[in-house]
């Protein structure tokens, strides 16, 4: 009996022991006869679950992106090139705060030139341009390099603004002569270099990976993979940074230094300074209002891309069964918010027209005529 009591326990001994690796270990459990699969100790780990739903974007709203994005590179080049005509052509329009504005219309020039037409094709074909070429590699880091540098560029620019207008309303004593200053030429100089090496880490983290989308289909999307101690760093705040660097903080800066500027106009509202400054008061006040619209327009078009972004990093669970539905959604914003923060860098031009009298006078009398 008691023989038979232990051959009964080591067998279901055995029989749990087998179970256990089957839950935990399937690849150890091989049949004699596989001694390939013997020879590799090595588990595969888990495969995400497959989505409840696709990801696909409808024909209709491709057709309206491209359309839109088409009338936002003509109207961009249209109105940025105009504005640097005439800043370049007449020369009572060359001072500081012009500059600062040439710098800005450049910037949004590069962006609107490579990164608009790549985003149309990437929507239209589905795949990365040049994907199994070497010049695809070049693209997929050029483009996020130019996107950051060119909004580094526009943040810079208008918290440079802000702060000149502020000097401009405190120094009531400072004369706006023609001519651009040495200082300012160095300031620009010193934005745009800022703003390429703070898009550096953007050029060495993406690149070209092939995906396996079906059992013979393959793509090429360009994106950055956490396969660096480096990459997984930044990936985990890059998104945080962004919106810290490139959204909140020129947007504090101007709310300070308007505020500032606010509180020193009224203070000098009445009395015989407002009398004697006259037309130079009034035209001081018409650049800061030009320069407020601007600061107000970049917050409107870049909230609903940073909201996007930060909404994916919160809510999206990899291992959801239904992480494709939450994606085609995010897609679309996605999409919709690149074309709106795009809107920032062609609508500058015509905020300008409608709030400055000098370009819009320069507008009608050169361009138009």
């Amino acid at each position: 009996k008691r023989s038979k009591v232990l051959m009964l326990c080591l067998i279901v001994s055995v029989k749990l022991t087998q179970i256990c690796f089957s839950l935990f270990s399937p690849d150890c459990l091989q049949s004699p006869s596989s001694n390939n699969s013997s020879q590799n100790p090595k588990t595969k780990p888990p495969g995400r679950p497959k989505c409840t739903h696709e990801m696909s974007i409808r024909a209709i709203f491709k057709y309206i992106n491209t359309a839109f994005s088409f009338l936002i590179f003509a109207v961009g080049i249209i109105g940025n090139v105009t504005l640097l005509r005439i800043i370049c052509q007449h020369k009572n329009m060359r001072n500081r705060p012009n500059a600062l504005i040439a710098s800005l219309a450049m910037g949004d020039i590069l962006y609107i030139v490579i990164d608009g037409p790549i985003n149309v094709y990437k929507l239209l074909a589905m795949e990365f341009p040049f994907a199994d070429q070497p010049f695809g590699q070049f693209l997929c880091k050029l483009l996020p390099f130019i996107q950051k540098t060119s909004v580094g560029i526009t943040v810079l620019n208008l918290i440079a603004l802000s702060v000149d207008r502020y000097r401009a309303v405190v120094s009531w004593s400072r004369i706006q002569s023609n001519g651009i200053p040495m200082e300012t030429v160095v300031q620009i100089v010193m934005i745009w270099m800022l703003s390429a090496l703070l898009a550096v880490p953007e050029a060495i983290g993406f690149n070209l990976h092939r995906f396996n989308i079906a059992s013979n289909v393959t793509i090429s999307t360009c994106l950055v993979r956490p396969e660096t101690s480096f990459l997984k760093f930044y990936i985990k705040f890059k998104d945080w940074w962004i919106f810290g660097f490139y959204f909140c903080i020129p947007l504090t800066c101007s709310a300070i230094f308007y505020g500032l500027m606010t509180h020193e106009l009224l203070r000098h509202e009445k009395g015989d300074l407002k009398r004697s400054l006259g037309e130079q008061l009034k035209q001081r006040r018409e650049v800061a209002k030009s320069v407020f619209c601007l600061v107000v327009i970049f917050a409107l078009c870049w909230l609903p891309l940073h909201f996007s972004r930060l909404l994916k990093l919160m809510v999206y669970d990899p291992n959801d069964p239904g992480r494709c539905e939450l994606l085609n959604i995010l897609l679309v914003l996605d999409y919709f918010s690149i074309n709106l923060a795009t809107i920032n860098s062609c609508i500058n031009p015509i905020i300008l027209f409608f709030v400055s009298r000098k370009y819009r006078h320069y507008f009608m009398q050169d361009t138009l005529c």
